[in-house]
């Protein structure tokens, strides 16, 4: 811009130079001319002067009036400061101020006299004497007198009056035309800074917004062209930056849509390269969106089974769904959606594809159907029993009152079973839907424990089991008591019941985790069966049965261990199982000291 500026204030610099210098030629002509002209008439008067007061005297026939007017013409020359010429009417020379009239030419060729007409008009003529090497102003007029002189009176003059006259004035006119012209360069660089300034901050703010600074906006308080320029540009930044922001907002909707979707999203574009990836998609094929973006989509290696769904959609270009079992490396269930895209013309845009990982939904519905198989065989088993001893009855062919009394007491037992049974769903189904509110407050763990084994003591003295108890007295944990109670008492009801005679059962507890973040790590251990390794995965499954004929004769429904998992969840704890075959069992619960009740 400073270029542009100073090649505009050298171009106003060099138009007013150029006017400047043809201003001061036109008027040194018109000065020249003028002085000349000037010079002409003032020639002409003194002719007019002479012709009336000049004493002439015969020409013809007179041989002294070649000196005659030879001196005549050198007096005048002192007075009148001219050249003197006096020339006969035939061009002949009979007196000059500078020269012999003997060795001068016939004049009657000469412009000056050529022009000077009989009447009395003025005959003028410009030309260059070689006798005084200089230009020279011939003024002549014909003269005709009385006296015997007929003839004209010719004054010249050197024009180095002229040239001189005409320097001096060159000298002003250039002085004044340098100080012009210094005002005019200054006068000059200021429109041009007032006219490339404001330009030179509206490129700035372009150059700006080209870089995607949409906030730069130009200052500019004018109502000329300049500035109803800037004025569009920061209408146009305007819009871009209102534009800009809509289509981030969308953009960022549409990320945060993507990004917090439950299923996969993968789309391949026309060329059969990835062109987006949301973070479900990374999830589930295990790979970052950067190193899927621009691949072509059969480099995905990990999923074979995904890369022929990809195939077989791209290649028919139609909605396709299908549900495939994978490995990466454990086993999953995806369920693929295929869906091409179409503009409005027609043509194809790419294919767009929705990954959902079934897995667990599938492991649910399998779990369900084995829940409602096992709550019917459940079910079956006591209400067979107690239908068939009652058949029995019923049909009379029990006649001794000790083997009625002991079927009796079998469809008695079979019956209360079947209400256990029945309760542990219910309570199972309202724990799994959270519609048991817990009741914080705080319990002393201590005593807690102390009446459990005072209600178990009588089970445990039974099979000669030793019951301990390792809790630090005034140890408190904030929880809801019945359901904490719930809980400890199914551990030790199946620890006393898995242990064999002469046994032991223990519970420790003990503080864990960092200030703040108290914890209490409570651990059941019996010297009891143990559970087998493979078995340790399901313990907490619902119906699972580790020794079935031995939980069944023991009256357990098989929901225990899961009720327990679920309310120990709930009090935003964990528990886990340490077992060995023939050693023994320690379920290890984890709770937290106090709870953030809102």
């Amino acid at each position: 811009m400073k270029t542009f500026r100073t090649r505009l204030t050298l171009i106003l610099m060099g138009l007013v130079g150029i006017s400047m210098i043809a201003a001061g030629i036109t008027m040194a002509q018109i000065f020249k001319s003028s002085h000349i002209t000037a010079l002409e008439e003032n020639m002409a008067r003194e002719i007019d002067l002479l012709s009336i007061t000049f004493p002439f005297v015969e020409v013809s026939g007179n041989p002294e009036a070649e000196n005659y007017y030879t001196d005549k013409a050198a007096e005048l020359e002192q007075k009148a400061d001219s050249r003197v010429t006096f020339i006969k009417a035939d061009g002949t020379v009979v007196g000059d101020s500078e020269s012999n009239p003997a060795g001068m030419d016939n004049h009657l060729g000469r412009k000056e006299i050529q022009t000077a007409g009989v009447d009395g008009s003025i005959g003028t003529a410009i030309r260059f004497s070689h006798t005084l090497n200089e230009n020279m102003l011939y003024v002549a007029k014909r003269v005709t007198s009385s006296q015997g002189f007929d003839g004209y009176i010719r004054l010249s003059m050197g024009l180095h009056t002229v040239r001189e006259g005409i320097w001096k004035a060159w000298s002003v006119m250039i002085g004044g035309l340098l100080i012009l012209f210094a005002a005019a360069g200054l006068v000059s660089y200021r429109l041009a800074y007032g006219i490339t300034k404001p330009l030179e901050h509206i490129t700035k703010v372009a150059r700006r917004i080209s870089n995607l600074k949409y906030d730069a906006r130009v200052r500019l308080k004018r109502t000329d062209e300049i500035g109803q320029l800037g004025a569009a540009i920061n209408g146009m930044a305007d819009s871009l930056q209102q534009q800009l922001k809509q289509i981030r907002d969308n953009e960022d909707l549409l990320q945060s849509v993507l990004a917090n979707m439950t299923g996969g999203i993968l789309m391949v574009d026309a060329s059969d390269r990835i062109a987006l990836v949301n973070r479900e998609a990374e999830r589930i094929l295990r790979m970052k969106e950067r190193n899927l973006l621009g691949r072509h989509y059969q480099e995905i290696k990990r999923s074979y089974e995904l890369t022929k769904f990809m195939d077989e959609g791209i290649s028919r270009k139609e909605v396709l769904k299908e549900e495939r079992t994978i490995y990466d490396p454990e086993e999953k269930i995806l369920h693929f959606d295929a869906v091409p895209m179409f503009e409005e013309s027609g043509s194809y845009r790419g294919m767009l594809f929705l990954i959902q990982d079934v897995t667990e939904i599938r492991k649910l519905e399998v779990m369900r159907s084995e829940f409602v198989a096992n709550v019917s065989h459940e079910l079956k088993t006591p209400i067979a029993a107690v239908k068939g001893f009652a058949e029995t009855l019923l049909a009379g062919g029990v006649k001794d009152e000790e083997t009625m009394r002991s079927f009796l007491q079998i469809i008695y037992d079979e019956g209360d079973r079947l209400n256990r049974l029945i309760g542990d769903i219910l309570e199972l189904s309202k724990i799994e839907s959270r519609r048991i509110p817990l009741e914080y407050a705080p319990i002393e763990v201590k005593p807690l424990f102390e009446n459990l084994f005072e209600v178990l003591k009588a089970s445990a003295e039974k099979k000669s089991i030793t019951m301990q108890l390792e809790v630090p007295d005034e140890m408190f944990l904030e929880g809801d008591e019945d359901r904490l109670r719930q809980v400890f008492m199914n551990l030790l009801s199946n620890a006393i019941s898995y242990t064999m005679d002469g046994g032991r059962v223990k519970v420790t507890a003990s503080e864990t985790g960092a200030e703040g973040e108290e914890r209490i790590e409570f651990v059941i251990s019996d010297t009891g069966i143990g559970i087998p390794r493979k078995d340790l995965p399901r313990i907490f499954e619902r119906f699972y049965r580790v020794d079935k004929a031995r939980s069944r004769s023991s009256g357990g429904t098989g929901l225990g261990l899961s009720i327990v998992k679920h309310l120990v969840e709930l009090h935003h704890g964990t528990i886990r199982v340490e077992s060995k075959v023939g050693e023994g069992s320690s379920f290890i619960l984890d709770l937290p000291l106090l709870h953030n009740i809102e």
